[in-house]
């Protein structure tokens, strides 16, 4: 029975599990006038009278007591002492819980294939008094994925007492060459180790500032030209805006801000048709989307340049 006097009732049958639906039931009888319902103002203060006759001796001093512990409550928790109060006796709460069967028991990690599971444990801060209920599993999953070999983390609850924690690592992606300085970087571009085992030597190096951040961007760009990745050395970033292809040869690519991968599959054509890799040139600009740009190496140019006067010469130009 709700405050306006109707009924509330559960329907089963067709409600899905977990759902519920009410029926609200009307008894609009209860809502007369009380004079009509007793007749007389006299028959009415008799009634009155016998009611107050039924009441339990003393219920008058539990009510006053009740309600002055109610609107003691709503002030302290409206000036928020209870809330400090709660704040201060964390220890007694998590205490009560633990007592309650709410302990941290167990605590199941999977996705490990490099980290190590007590570091791991470790970094998820929680300690051994901690109680299920209130452990912040937003709090613990910020820890873990703060980890340079962490990519991204799982964290669940199952009480009364387990965690349950995936992981998923952070893979080694590419390498990132900064001053000089060659580090292992993962797919999100965020720094794993220091470059010192030869078995990363395959993987894309990029260099430069931000070049890490958009690692995947120069992989993507390879990827649409197999026949030129496998001469690429490395990938520089400039002004963090566009790539300049260093090739194995010593060969700049530079490729535009725009449609990097149509101007590298126009590349990769020229490459072929013009064979290119048996020229002295040590620059490719692709940069604009009318013409290629070729720099020769000094000694073509001068050879280039003498050419072009001996030839003038010969039409009686001058030398």
């Amino acid at each position: 029975m709700d405050g306006g006097g109707r009924e509330l009732r559960a329907l089963r049958g067709h409600q899905a599990p977990g759902e519920f639906a009410f029926v609200h039931r009307v008894h609009h009888s209860r809502f007369r006038i009380l004079s009509t319902r007793f007749g007389s103002e006299s028959r009415f203060r008799e009634t009155l009278v016998s009611l107050g006759e039924r009441l339990p001796k003393g219920i008058g001093s539990t009510l006053t007591i009740g309600l002055f512990a109610v609107t003691l409550l709503f002030g302290l928790d409206r000036g928020g002492h209870i809330h400090s109060f709660l704040e201060a006796h964390s220890d007694l709460q998590e205490e009560v819980l633990r007592l309650a069967g709410f302990d941290i028991r167990s605590v199941t990690i999977t996705g490990l294939q490099t980290l190590n599971e007590q570091d791991v444990l470790t970094a998820t801060g929680i300690e051994p008094d901690d109680s299920l209920p209130f452990l912040d599993a937003d709090a613990v999953r910020e820890r873990l994925v703060a980890l340079p070999l962490v990519r991204d983390v799982t964290v669940r609850k199952f009480y009364p007492n387990a965690l349950s924690i995936g992981i998923s690592e952070n893979k080694p992606y590419a390498l990132w060459q900064r001053d000089g300085e060659v580090s292992i970087i993962g797919l999100d571009g965020r720094v794993i180790g220091q470059m010192n085992d030869e078995a990363f030597t395959d993987l894309p190096l990029v260099v430069g500032e931000g070049a890490a951040a958009r690692a995947t961007e120069f992989v993507a760009i390879l990827d649409e030209a197999p026949d030129v990745k496998p001469l690429v050395k490395a990938g520089i970033r400039v002004g963090e805006r566009r790539w300049t292809l260093k090739l194995t040869s010593g060969l700049d690519v530079l490729l535009p801000e725009e449609n990097p991968s149509e101007a590298l599959k126009k590349f990769s054509t020229f490459l072929h048709d013009h064979k290119l890799a048996d020229k002295d040139i040590v620059l490719v600009d692709l940069r604009y989307p009318d013409r290629v740009v070729l720099r020769l190496t000094e000694a073509a140019a001068a050879q280039r340049e003498e050419q072009l006067k001996a030839k003038a010469k010969a039409k009686g130009g001058p030398a």
